[in-house]
């Protein structure tokens, strides 16, 4: 599910264009804020990033604009590159707008959980509690929707995050709250979202396969891993995308 088949980047905008549209606004709006150095930029970030004191009194925007706010190069790309990994396969399986339900609706209940919990004085930025809302959906098609996720890109996804989760306490200058809830709230929406759902295909809406629409032809096989002659490669795909999984965990746990 996390092993891209696009050729380039413009075939991957175009098969995933929410995943692309998000990664280019957190892109572009860290670039406006602290490369550019433009006046627009330093208020956008004065007026959108989240404080739960100006949440207080009404800046009720901000349980939304954090999601798109980052600190600095690491935060952005890390955030960037988990959304780029785990975000297309939920965005082809979901549909755009179901996607961008559960994107937002995890990263905002994260964000009202923050403010609810945290301190009044408590600032926080990231798209960090929105990106651990796929896991909490990922989680509920492990537990429940066993059908829609082969056995190895389960492993990789618990893998992560089993450590992602521990990693959360362990550090300091992390927003749990955001972590929990927005897992939570990725695991409460799930099932709200997944009915009528079909199996991941990593060859729909690539220009070697039809339209999603039109394809019935292409059906996931659950039990792909379980084949003798797919074991080997299987288990080389899994150490490498946990690696790569784990190195991403830091990266997101970095700041928020």
């Amino acid at each position: 599910m996390f092993i891209r088949n696009e050729t380039s980047i413009k075939e991957f905008m175009r098969v995933y264009p929410i995943v692309s549209t998000l990664v280019v606004i957190n892109l572009l709006l860290w670039l406006l804020i602290n490369f550019i150095g433009l006046p627009i930029g330093r208020e956008f970030y004065q007026w959108g990033v989240g404080s739960n004191y100006m949440i207080a009194m009404g800046d009720y925007h901000r349980l939304v604009t954090p999601i798109f706010l980052h600190g600095d190069l690491m935060h952005v790309l890390f955030n960037s590159f988990s959304l780029v990994l785990f975000g297309p396969a939920l965005e082809q399986m979901l549909g755009k707008y179901k996607f961008l339900v559960a994107y937002f609706g995890a990263g905002i209940i994260g964000n009202i959980a923050t403010y609810y919990l945290g301190p009044i004085n408590y600032l926080h930025l990231g798209a960090s509690g929105a990106i651990f809302g796929l896991f909490g959906i990922y989680a509920f098609m492990v537990s429940f929707r066993k059908n829609l996720m082969d056995h190895g890109s389960s492993q990789i996804v618990m893998t992560i995050l089993i450590i992602s989760l521990v990693m959360t306490f362990m550090r300091s200058g992390i927003n749990v709250y955001a972590h929990l809830f927005g897992f939570i709230g990725g695991f409460v929406i799930a099932p709200l979202i997944l009915s009528n759902v079909q199996p991941y295909s990593p060859w729909r809406n690539t220009r070697r396969s039809r339209r999603w629409d039109d394809d019935d032809s292409i059906q996931f096989d659950p039990n792909r891993w379980n084949k003798k002659r797919r074991i080997p490669k299987a288990i080389k795909k899994n150490i490498f995308w946990i690696i790569l999984g784990v190195l991403v965990i830091f990266g997101l746990l970095g700041r928020l």
